[in-house]
């Protein structure tokens, strides 16, 4: 298998976007998937390089990447040493981040014998799962897209729905990550960048829009994206196809630091569901 990590691509936003390619090189032509992580999220958290793997060795071209403004660095790709830079993202940096992957792997030679161009599925985990439904509402490249434990609104989430004028005056609101006990900072050009673009956020739009094959995979045992998110993006598109994974959590009981040797049953269901789907 070859795998490269950490490849640097320049994106529109002053800050690199760390990209992960996995495939089997033997110059056939394979299906590309994109994957998105979500909030507080990284390209190499917990299980996702097993995942990688897994879909790999199945005969795909899979590629994951850090969102530039994620609060990682080019040396430290896992976790948030950059907290100024988490601050500083938002909805429409993600947007674009995930345009110039899709960009880079569409017009990069290297890989030209590799890769299917007319077979190519985003992945979005949790909040990533919003991003990759716009995009391929808009970006007729994309040919399936599958939203992975996915939110189905924006404007109802942390920290949108903090005090706004307290947010406008201090200038920042802070989340705690409870496994790195940082304080996380969301300066308010998040919440102007959102008002400003609403209706391009509107996830709901993007979903009721789409064209193209849109898979929802949910954990019936999801505390952090509820299972009812779910339940309204496949309504919002009746011809969607939905897939409930009884027990699973909303990382599908996997976690960070992930330590063993093979992904949980929970995420193995999850690479099938998604394998059959594509195929």
């Amino acid at each position: 298998m070859t795998i490269t990590r950490n490849i640097i691509l320049e994106g529109k936003h002053q800050k690199p976007i760390l990209t992960d390619v996995f495939y089997n090189a033997n110059g056939e032509q394979k299906p590309v998937v994109v994957f998105c992580h979500g909030y507080k999220g990284f390209k190499d958290w917990g299980a996702w390089d097993l995942m990688a793997k897994a879909f790999a060795n199945s005969g795909f071209f899979f590629v994951k990447f850090n969102f530039s403004h994620n609060g990682g660095t080019v040396q430290q790709p896992i976790d948030f040493p950059d907290l100024q830079a988490f601050g500083n993202n938002n909805y429409s940096k993600e947007l674009d981040d995930l345009s110039s992957v899709i960009d880079w792997i569409s017009e990069n030679e290297a890989y030209s014998k590799e890769i299917d161009l007319k077979n190519m599925t985003l992945i979005g985990h949790s909040r990533g799962g919003g991003i990759v439904t716009i995009t391929a509402e808009e970006d007729n490249r994309i040919t399936k897209v599958i939203s992975l434990a996915g939110v189905s609104d924006y404007g109802s989430r942390y920290p949108m729905n903090t005090d706004i004028a307290q947010w406008k005056k201090d200038g920042v609101v802070y989340v705690v990550n409870g496994r790195t006990k940082q304080q996380m900072p969301h300066y308010y050009q998040f919440y102007e960048d959102f008002i400003k673009n609403e209706e391009h956020l509107t996830i709901e739009c993007a979903v009721s829009n789409l064209n193209i094959p849109y898979l929802i995979i949910h954990g019936d045992n999801d505390t952090s994206v509820l299972i009812d998110e779910a339940y309204h993006l496949h309504k919002w598109n009746p011809s969607s196809k939905l897939e409930i994974i009884k027990g699973a959590d909303h990382v599908f009981n996997t976690k960070h630091p992930w330590k063993q040797g093979s992904i949980s049953k929970e995420l193995d269901k999850v690479v099938l569901i998604i394998k059959d789907f594509i195929s």
